[in-house]
């Protein structure tokens, strides 16, 4: 049976990618800062769990040994989110974060993912490709900027796999309250007339959470397809479009105060991913099951 580490278990995503992963059988290795948090997941009982904060990592430990020797490592954790504009990204979680993979290899993993950010193509629009050159804006997108590229010097020197997957817009269960879609359940249960929000011109790529998982869980399993994957629907929609398809979906109805909110500053207004990879990668995934 194939061991998997998640890090970042109790997230937004790390639930999800739990619980997608439950559906295949591995032996999984849950990790978060907070076992108290950890321990109110559905899954808690299904995995082994093991508390760690990355604060206290010590170069003089062999971590790859302490996670029992995983299989596979799916990387999600990250200090400090949504907070995207503070340099601590920079000055605190970027070399704690490449100390901690740069030990996990060093001892012995050869297969690792971790998920990285649209924001790293900083105010290019369109649609955006892997192939692209980075440009990030904010502190946050920087640091994971400098990750990968330092994950993939590190290729050339150790025998591992790197997939390095760029999230863009997600929603379900578990989100922040402070985004688009939680605050609109909010006014819905509270029966308000009226929803405040930005223009809603702003072009985007969103997925569901599960799918988000779905993504991740594949792009891990595979070996073919390495290094930059969007993890995307591949699909543009203005903010408007997609609220608007989301009150159609649940069957309810709202007033929409667009342009209460000013549009935000650290990203473009138009952008989405090409989702070219990942569909090569669905498809293989497709085909592995079919065999």
């Amino acid at each position: 049976m194939k061991r998997i580490l998640v890090t970042g278990s109790t997230g937004f995503i790390g639930n999800a990618v739990i619980r997608k992963l439950l559906q295949f059988g591995y032996e999984i290795i849950a990790t978060s800062s907070n076992e108290i948090n950890a321990r109110k997941n559905k899954w808690f009982q299904e995995v082994k769990y093991i508390p760690f904060d990355l604060r206290s990592f010590s170069s003089d430990l062999d971590y790859f040994t302490f996670f029992h020797r995983p299989d596979y490592m799916i990387h999600l954790a990250w200090e400090g989110l949504p907070n995207y504009t503070q340099n601590f990204h920079l000055t605190e979680n970027l070399p704690r974060h490449l100390s901690f993979l740069s030990n996990m290899l060093r001892n012995g993993l050869n297969d690792l993912t971790v998920t990285g950010t649209c924001l790293e193509y900083g105010f290019q629009t369109g649609c955006l490709l892997e192939t692209m050159e980075t440009a990030p804006s904010n502190p946050y997108a920087m640091a994971k900027d400098e990750l990968r590229k330092s994950l993939q010097v590190l290729t050339k020197e150790l025998d591992f796999n790197l997939k390095w997957l760029r999230l863009f817009y997600m929603y379900g269960e578990g989100q922040s309250s402070t985004s688009i879609i939680p605050q609109l359940d909010k006014a819905l249960k509270n029966k308000d007339k009226i929803f405040n929000m930005s223009g809603g011109e702003q072009v985007r790529d969103f997925s569901h959470i599960d799918d988000i998982a779905g993504y991740i869980v594949m792009a891990m399993q595979q070996k073919k397809i390495n290094s930059i994957i969007n993890c995307c629907s591949g699909i543009p929609v203005t903010v408007k479009d997609f609220v608007a398809e989301y009150l159609l979906s649940t069957n309810q109805t709202i007033e929409l105060n667009l342009g209460y909110y000013p549009y935000t500053t650290y990203e473009p207004m138009e952008f989405w991913g090409n989702a070219t990879k990942l569909q090569e990668i669905i498809a293989l995934d497709s085909h592995n099951q079919q065999v």
